[in-house]
């Protein structure tokens, strides 16, 4: 088998050959893209940053029992907030949040087009699907490195890993729900002289709106998970203590922010879900 390894595919310097063209050749939009993204995450963490905790608190059970119209809901929104606010965490929860967010509004917002452009276009999905298959197994580090060297340390080259990790859920469920719509309801659509768009924004995205905010939840787990990923390229966070717990290895420390972690998971998941479910 020696000879199948002595001449290796230079897989390696090809990777580096397209990243130094990059870097060469695309520095303008890579610095101008990272402004942009920086500028968005700022404005939310503004807003989540802005109130009193206390306030904020009393703001976000309100929203709670706006959306669940739950006792139970509502009181674990605020006594979790508070508990984050105990703890000494609310300030990277909030940077937390807002890396997620904006992850999530950006893999919603591509996803959710490229999604309905595939169910209308088999050919593209199957063009594609090896591409979404290799964003969510590929090993996360292995695309930090190039993220690092276009965008620098900094919240931007981890909002830019988590929409490489979370992108394809939006994508696969917008599709599906897009492509099951029943031929019965799109060609009553087209009986009643509907066209194209008016089919789409009246018969097939209604229909697939279940899929596609399970694709929305989904995408907030994703990006959730990887806050400690998106630390090791300087995003500030909940990811930050819990690197630090790991090096020291601080039980306390690991576990304190565990739960707090936990805690604003199960708020976002409860939230964002349909009061049917």
């Amino acid at each position: 088998m020696e000879w199948l390894t002595e001449e290796k595919l230079p897989i390696g310097k090809w990777a580096k050959l397209f990243v130094d063209f990059l870097t060469d050749n695309g520095e303008w939009f890579f610095d101008g893209l990272a402004v942009g993204l920086e500028g968005f995450i700022s404005a939310i963490l503004f807003v989540l940053q802005f109130p009193h905790p206390l306030i904020a608190a009393v703001l976000a059970a309100a929203l709670a029992w706006y959306l669940r119209r739950s006792i139970g809901f509502t009181a674990f929104v605020f006594l979790g907030l508070l508990l984050i606010v105990n703890q000494g965490y609310w300030e990277e929860t909030t940077q937390t949040l807002a890396l997620v967010l904006a992850s999530t509004a950006v893999c919603m917002l591509v996803g959710i087009p490229i999604g309905i452009y595939a169910a209308r276009k088999p050919w593209f999905f199957a063009a594609i699907r090896p591409i979404l298959d290799l964003m969510q197994t590929i090993p996360t580090f292995v695309y930090l490195i190039p993220a690092l060297i276009l965008f620098g340390l900094g919240m931007v080259p981890g909002l830019i890993a988590t929409v490489i990790f979370a992108l394809p859920a939006p994508i696969r469920l917008t599709q599906l729900g897009i492509s099951s719509t029943p031929p019965d309801l799109k060609e009553a659509g087209v009986a009643f002289g509907g066209n194209s768009w008016q089919i789409l924004w009246k018969i097939e995205i209604p229909y697939a709106m279940p899929q596609i905010r399970a694709g929305l939840t989904q995408t907030i787990m994703l990006s959730l998970s990887m806050v400690v990923i998106a630390a090791l390229v300087g995003a500030d966070g909940l990811g930050v203590p819990t690197l630090r717990a790991l090096n020291q290895v601080n039980i306390a420390k690991g576990f304190e922010v565990g739960v707090a972690i936990v805690v604003v998971a199960i708020i976002l998941d409860r939230l964002i879900r349909s009061s049917e479910d």
